[in-house]
């Protein structure tokens, strides 16, 4: 296997499996996964189908029914535990690596966390239905279910947030809840650099007042109250706006149209496939794909592959601990059960799936991952891991794992290991692989 090929698995990829051998020339399978049609999920893996909107909600009902207090939330701990074992499995085993990282980049990029616990029974559809049908397409339809989600509106106190000189603001005298516009702003669209004033945040939320949510009987999901909404115009970086549902989605559409949007997307694509501290001129060329096309995120995809910049040795982004749980078990050819164990490894190296500490969602330079005590647990986890595959040749999972990437101390350490437990280890925890 040529440096080539292992370089695209590994850094546009999720890592290489032994079984899905990256092809000589790795530019038409990385493009295929963008232009063709996204493969279909692996079922959880205790069987049956993944649950629907309706289905979670019902859940959480359910759990709401239970007579004993402590059991309240029994069933959504359930559905969150095997949502997260699902996603990590699809990861180990996906065909698409290429397309599955952007699916898990812009879960991160629209951040919800369980530290909400409304969130626990709703995360696994917002990912499902909000990022996964959207990952080629227009930003803005992303941006556009990504918010309006109900996991997001708990997440960010949308449904807290009422007009206070609405009909039910002024029964109730409860006001307006800022969180989701201002993250929308400040993190999913313009970003600081934009210039945006409080008074800005504070016209955006007035705009998405009665955007909340029914929960306790069908149809569930995202609902707009009308007599929540703060009546009048409002006006955003200048730009003014009626009132009601469709004002709110005219919105959004000029904020992921704005360049200001543009141009933070274009950063933080560089800064995941590039480099910590990407080449400006990656980032202008992404910028100039995302500004040209509307925010078709096809068209950035197949963008990120043109850049030399990323293809460019030595690999040199830090995998975050995600990253090398999932690497780890794609390369010693984990099944669809070790879904289970590669989201234990992530939790135990302080990255568990949606749970990360703010809407900004986990971070993604080596500065965040990099302390001695993380590699030291690296090691451990590693150790552990190869000790239910010690039946490999680790010689043999290196050169499909690394191949021409590894150091000749690497190579030379794990034909020297003692055991294949230790020559695994010596792998799993080499400098080379902790890079992607």
């Amino acid at each position: 296997m040529d440096t080539r090929s292992i370089h695209a698995a590994i850094r546009f990829g999720l890592g290489t499996r032994p079984d899905q051998p990256p092809p000589a020339d790795p530019l038409p399978w990385l493009r295929a996964q963008i232009t063709g049609p996204a493969p279909p999920l692996l079922p959880p893996a205790k069987g049956g189908t993944h649950p629907s909107l309706d289905e979670c909600f019902e859940t959480w009902l359910e759990d709401e029914r239970e007579p004993l207090p402590e059991n309240r939330n029994m069933h959504r701990r359930a559905l969150h535990l095997q949502e997260r074992e699902a996603l990590f499995a699809e990861a180990i085993l996906t065909p698409a690596p290429f397309r599955e990282r952007l699916v898990w980049f812009w879960a991160n990029h629209f951040t919800v966390s369980r530290r909400s616990n409304a969130v626990t029974p709703l995360a696994g559809d917002h990912l499902r239905s909000a990022i996964r049908p959207h990952v080629t397409g227009s930003f803005a339809d992303m941006l556009l279910a990504a918010v309006r989600h109900p996991a997001m509106l708990y997440y960010l106190d949308q449904d807290r947030s009422i007009g206070p000189n609405s009909p039910l603001g002024k029964r109730a005298r409860r006001g307006l809840n800022e969180n989701l516009a201002r993250e929308i702003l400040e993190l999913h669209t313009l970003s600081p650099a934009a210039g945006y004033a409080q008074e800005d945040v504070t016209q955006f939320a007035a705009l998405l007042s009665g955007l909340s949510v029914i929960r306790t009987r069908p149809p569930f999901g995202t609902e707009f109250r009308a007599g929540a909404h703060e009546p009048g115009p409002k006006t955003i970086l200048g730009r003014q706006f009626g009132e009601g549902e469709a004002a709110i989605e005219e919105a959004f559409r000029w904020l992921a149209a704005h360049e200001a949007t543009h141009r933070h997307l274009a950063l933080k694509l560089a800064q995941h496939f590039v480099a910590d501290t990407p080449p400006p001129a990656a980032t202008r060329r992404l910028f100039g794909v995302l500004r040209d096309t509307g925010g078709d995120l096809g068209a950035v995809s197949l963008a990120l592959l043109d850049l030399p910049e990323a293809w460019a040795p030595p690999l040199g982004k830090l995998r975050t601990p995600q990253d090398f749980s999932i690497a780890a078990h794609r390369a010693l050819g984990a099944g669809v059960e070790a879904g289970r164990a590669a989201l234990a490894m992530a939790d135990a190296l302080g990255q568990p799936l949606w749970f990360a500490p703010a809407p900004a969602g986990w971070p993604d330079t080596a500065a965040e991952w990099s302390s001695p005590e993380g590699i030291l647990q690296r090691l451990d986890r590693a150790y552990q891991l190869a000790g239910r595959h010690s039946r490999l040749d680790p010689v043999a999972v290196l050169e499909a794992t690394l191949g021409p990437l590894a150091r000749a101390e690497t190579v030379t350490a794990i034909r020297r290991a003692g055991s294949p437990r230790d020559g695994l280890t010596l792998l799993l925890g080499s400098p080379e692989f902790q890079r992607r």
